[in-house]
């Protein structure tokens, strides 16, 4: 006799475009708001994700992620919530401040980032370990508590990556291995006795406009 499992769906949300993508900018806890082109992704987003059950909406607190969840729960017709454990990575002296600058004034740094960002600590910030703990004990909790529902997450780039990665066990250097755009949604299931399965990664069939970031 076939053993039933009981899976518990979550969605992966990144928020929508921000000036801070648009120009170039490490974000990290600057609070960005929604640009008008991340507006306009973010009411997309919510029009796909209509019909897709959703009971539940955890968000990082940053505004560019609220405004990202506020939306897709009008349109779900379903309660969100803010969970600090999503919140962006802490970049400390890095800050808001423009990628090239960066690269120019802290090389060694820079090729860590590029190379291999697990390794990277800056000072007055957190390292992607640190991301990904917080982040997948928050995960861990919301799927006991939601056991065999669909919830959604809205986050960060930064967050996202990491956090799939410790579902899926991949080892670093992983942070280059996934990517997730801009107002994205990719979709773990998870399993009691399984763990959590990928089954769909940075779909943004519902975008018409984007920035994509590679580094």
């Amino acid at each position: 006799m076939a053993q039933s499992f009981v899976r518990t769906t979550i969605f992966v949300i990144r928020h929508g475009e921000c000036e801070g993508n648009r120009d170039g900018l490490f974000r990290g806890r600057c609070d960005f708001p929604l640009n008008e082109n991340g507006i306009r992704q973010a009411e997309a987003l919510a029009v796909e994700l209509k019909n897709m059950g959703i009971s539940r909406i955890f968000s990082s607190p940053l505004s560019r992620a609220t405004e990202t969840a506020s939306r897709i729960s009008r349109t779900c017709n379903t309660e969100w919530e803010i969970r600090e454990g999503f919140n962006n990575i802490a970049l400390g002296k890095w800050e808001g401040r423009p990628k090239k600058e960066v690269e120019e004034e802290y090389p060694e740094e820079w090729r860590l980032w590029i190379e291999h960002p697990e390794r990277l600590h800056i000072p007055g910030g957190e390292t992607l370990a640190d991301v990904q703990r917080r982040a997948f004990s928050n995960l861990e909790h919301l799927v006991r508590i939601h056991s065999g529902k669909t919830i959604a997450i809205v986050s960060h780039r930064a967050v996202i990556k990491p956090l799939l990665a410790v579902c899926l066990g991949v080892a670093e250097p992983s942070f280059w291995k996934l990517h997730v755009d801009t107002a994205s949604y990719s979709m773990l299931v998870h399993e009691e006795k399984r763990g959590y399965c990928l089954t769909l990664l940075n779909q943004t069939r519902h975008l018409s406009d984007m920035v994509q970031e590679w580094i």
